[in-house]
């Protein structure tokens, strides 16, 4: 059975072949009401409605102030002035970003709710039996943004100044040193899990609710070994407050060009970046996301955002939302083997 569409490509086509005297006013007809009824692109474009058509909200899965936030302030911010509507950012902390990001998953998909991320959105997939959302199924990624490293820092009192003075000193001490994250499951933990494994140390996690109380503990030598996120540690580390060792990316930071890498400190293969990853809810348009791929790609590389990101530890990425999709797939299946090699449980 032919749909009405064949029916009138194949009618259009019999009688642009027929000459026009054998052709009739009755075919000329069907063939009007044919190309009446076929969607044409200008239809189309007329009837899709323009992109954005009121304020944005920009959902934030933690509390403000942290990298994240940040990140989707400064850029909200260039977008609002360059699309001519407002971004509102809504932050929305608890269960370790969960709360947020299942709440974006079940925004309407139409591109006016984004999610901006941490690594937690790839790390809860595992850490939590039920994270209240499917990164997979329920939400559409469109760029990394940008990325940070993880730092390794220890108080100045720590007579360690490297990786393996580090390792020595806590083997030399089994039981004796703990170290400090930002929260169970945070990239900063899972840093620690890495390097604890890898090099069989005995050290005891403590984990804080946030940046800023792991930051005040470690300056206050109450838990001497930390890792947590550059951005928050910078003002401790240039103050000399903190000394750092280490930073997880794969090549130096550029803000940090003293800092080693862990992979030139001995442990190939130990990179793991914080990212500030955008999405949005699964069934948004396809020219949606690549719209809003675009507007993110331009103003991360814009030199007053990265005059104002670069500092706190931020490199723009903005990579395409395929290449963004393979890496969220790679990191999903690289923390869900850690966490269940180091048994790591949050719920």
């Amino acid at each position: 059975m032919m749909t009405n569409h064949e029916g009138c490509r194949r009618a259009a086509g019999i009688t642009l072949r027929m000459h026009w005297r054998q052709a009739g006013g009755v075919a000329l007809a069907m063939v009007a009401a044919c190309l009446m009824a076929l969607p044409t692109a200008g239809a189309k474009a007329a009837a899709a409605p323009d992109f954005p058509t009121r304020a944005m909200r920009f959902i934030v899965p933690f509390a403000p102030g942290g990298p994240t936030d940040v990140a989707a302030r400064v850029i909200g911010q260039k977008m609002a002035e360059a699309w001519g509507q407002p971004v509102v950012v809504d932050n929305r902390a608890g269960a370790g970003g969960n709360i947020g990001m299942a709440l974006a998953a079940k925004a309407p998909p139409d591109g006016h709710t984004v999610l901006f991320t941490s690594s937690s959105v790839v790390v809860n997939q595992t850490l939590f039996s039920k994270p209240g959302f499917d990164v997979f199924k329920d939400l559409v990624p469109v760029t990394r943004a940008n990325t940070t490293p993880n730092i390794f820092v220890v108080h100045p009192s720590v007579p360690a100044k490297t990786v393996a003075e580090l390792v020595a000193l806590v083997r030399a001490n089994p039981g004796k040193y703990s170290y400090a994250s930002p929260g169970t499951g945070t990239t900063g933990h899972l840093s620690c899990e890495m390097l604890r494994i890898a090099a069989k140390l005995d050290i005891q996690h403590v984990p804080f609710n946030g940046a800023a109380p792991a930051i005040n503990s470690l300056v206050g030598n109450q838990t001497p070994i930390g890792c947590l996120g550059l951005p928050p540690a910078q003002p401790q580390l240039k103050a000399g407050a903190l000394r750092p060792i280490a930073v997880t990316s794969a090549q130096r930071w550029k803000q940090n060009p003293d800092v080693p890498t862990m992979v030139e400190s001995g442990f190939p293969g130990f990179v793991n970046d914080l990212m500030t990853g955008v999405f949005v809810p699964a069934g948004t348009p396809s020219t949606i996301v690549n719209r809003l791929h675009a507007e993110i790609a331009r103003i991360v590389m814009l030199p007053d955002v990265q005059d104002r990101l670069g500092p706190l530890g931020f490199e723009p990425v903005a990579n395409t939302p395929a290449q963004f999709a393979r890496q969220v797939r790679e990191e999903v299946e690289m923390y869900g083997k850690l966490i269940r090699e180091a048994n790591i449980k949050s719920d």
